[in-house]
């Protein structure tokens, strides 16, 4: 089987850049036949079966079972039945003959087949995730709110924090020329929400209108950017997570400091720190 990291490229290399089936095949090494199969699919389907086995002890009892855990949703979960339970009410109320065990088996199936699910993403290296956090601090000894600027890295697990006063127009362009700074380079692309500090109108169709800032930000590090889905935080999942992480382990408890400039050189050692951990059984 291919890997999601082949499906991606592959699939960018045709829906993206343009390039055709027998081009892609030469340049991945693959049959132009298997790129027609990758295009069909964003991440590999695996073996699928051509028709369910034929399980005639259970087969006549499948709607009734299907009733069951339908109705089932509308009770509290304490009181939902289990697999053992409604292999006990089948013989009772309709003559069922058969084991327990098709009987767990086809309920275990149901219920997967019909949980949500998360696919894992796989990121390439010069990919990042930008986003704002907040949470509360004492500068000069006055409590106020902190929004602190996160630059994630899903390829390396490193990140850059930074906090401001306000998430400003001016802190978001500051963040990202600190964050260049602190990681000796620009990123291939950047994936935001739809803040209105980038996109000064969203027209449909993934099609945004960018505010002039951005774009003057954009045209001189000429890195590619891209936008989540509004609403779907987990489209930028990472970086959420880094504003979790940066929450917990660098500002709480609240954090005291005489000024921004001492709080944000600190951030940076903790950022600095943070590379030399071992994530996921990875530097």
């Amino acid at each position: 089987m291919y890997s999601v990291d082949l499906y991606n490229r592959v699939r960018r290399a045709c829906h993206v850049d343009g390039m055709s089936k027998s081009a892609a095949g030469r340049l991945y090494g693959i049959d132009r036949k298997t790129v027609a199969k990758i295009l069909l699919h964003s991440v590999p389907p695996g073996y699928r079966r051509t028709a369910w086995p034929v399980r005639p002890k259970l087969d006549p009892f499948i709607p009734i079972i299907d009733q069951i855990l339908e109705d089932d949703k509308r009770v509290i979960k304490k009181q939902r039945h289990t697999a053992k339970r409604i292999h006990a009410r089948l013989p009772d109320e309709h003559g069922f003959s058969g084991g327990i065990t098709i009987v767990t088996d086809y309920v275990r199936e149901k219920q997967r087949r019909t949980r949500e699910v998360f696919v894992p993403l796989a990121h390439l290296p010069g990919h990042v995730q930008v986003d704002f956090g907040e949470t509360l601090g004492l500068i000069d000894g006055v409590e106020c709110k902190l929004h602190y600027f996160a630059m994630a890295l899903p390829h390396s697990d490193a990140f850059f924090t930074k906090a401001y006063p306000a998430e400003t127009t001016e802190a978001f362009c500051d963040g990202h020329v600190s964050a260049f700074a602190f990681l000796g380079g620009v990123p291939l692309s950047i994936l935001y929400d739809n803040t209105s500090i980038a996109v000064a109108k969203n027209c449909g169709d993934g099609k945004r209108e960018r505010t002039r800032i951005f774009s003057e930000l954009q045209s001189h590090y000429l890195f590619k950017d891209k936008f989540g889905r509004p609403g779907k935080g987990n489209d930028k999942g990472n970086v959420e997570g880094v504003i979790g992480y940066g929450r917990r382990n660098f500002l709480v408890p609240a954090p005291r400091f005489n000024s921004f400039d001492d709080l944000n050189a600190w951030l940076e050692e903790q950022c600095l720190r943070r590379q030399d951990d071992t994530v996921r059984g990875h530097s």
